[in-house]
C-alpha cells in the first residue's frame, strides 16, 4: 500500500509541474491565468509528502548520521536503531495528533482557503492528514516487528527493518536497477 500511496503522491507532483507549466505558457503567450496553480501545487506538495513517508521509512531512505554507527558492536547498533524508530514514532505520533486538529477545526469551522479558489480546506488538509496517519500505522508495525527481534536476540533482523542501508546493500539495490533497465522491466 505504501508503494501505490508514492506513486499517488509522484503523480500529483508531475500534476503540479504540468499545470504550473501550463500556467506560465499561456500566461506568457496568451495573457491569461488558469488561476490557481499556485495553490493546487502546494496542497499536492503537502499530500505528496505525507504519503512517501512510510515508503521512504519502509525503504530506509530516511538520513541517519552513521559516523560511529558502523563501527558499534551489532547489539548496540540494534538497540540504537530499536531507539531510532520508537522517537520517530513518538514524533509522527504527535505530528499526527496536531494534524488531526487542523483537519478538525477546519470540519467544524467550514474552512475554506482565502484565495480565488476557495478551497474547503478539509479536503486538502484531510488527505495529508492520511498520509500521516499511514505513516503512524506503518511505523507501529515496523516497531512491533523490531521489538520481538530484540527481545528474542535477532539484532539481524532489527538492523533489517529498522537499520541504517550499507553500502553493500544500496550497491546491490543500485545494480539490480541497473540490471532492469538493461533488460526493460518496469521498476
Amino acid at each position: 500500500m505504501s508503494r501505490w500511496a508514492v506513486w499517488f503522491g509522484g503523480a500529483l507532483t508531475i500534476g503540479s509541474v504540468l499545470l504550473i507549466s501550463f500556467d506560465v505558457i499561456v500566461r506568457k503567450f496568451f495573457g491569461f491565468s488558469t488561476g490557481g496553480a499556485d495553490e493546487l501545487s502546494s496542497y499536492a506538495f503537502a499530500i505528496s509528502t505525507s504519503w512517501a513517508l512510510a515508503f521512504a521509512t519502509l525503504q530506509r531512505a530516511n538520513v541517519r548520521v552513521d559516523v560511529l554507527y558502523q563501527y558499534l558492536p551489532v547489539r548496540i547498533s540494534a538497540v540504537l536503531d530499536w531507539l531510532s524508530i520508537v522517537a520517530l514514532g513518538a514524533f509522527m505520533a504527535m505530528l499526527t495528533r496536531y494534524a488531526y486538529e487542523v483537519v478538525a477545526t477546519s470540519w467544524v469551522q467550514n474552512s475554506a482557503a482565502n484565495t480565488p479558489l476557495a478551497t474547503p480546506l478539509v479536503i486538502p488538509q484531510g488527505l495529508w492528514f492520511i498520509g500521516l496517519v499511514w505513516m503512524c500505522l506503518v511505523l507501529a508495525l515496523m516497531l512491533l516487528r523490531a521489538s520481538v527481534a530484540l527481545i528474542t536476540g535477532r539484532f539481524d533482523e532489527v538492523k533489517a527493518i529498522a537499520g541504517v542501508r550499507s553500502t553493500q546493500e544500496e550497491a546491490e539495490e543500485e545494480a539490480a536497477a541497473g540490471e532492469r533497465i538493461i533488460r526493460g522491466d518496469a521498476a
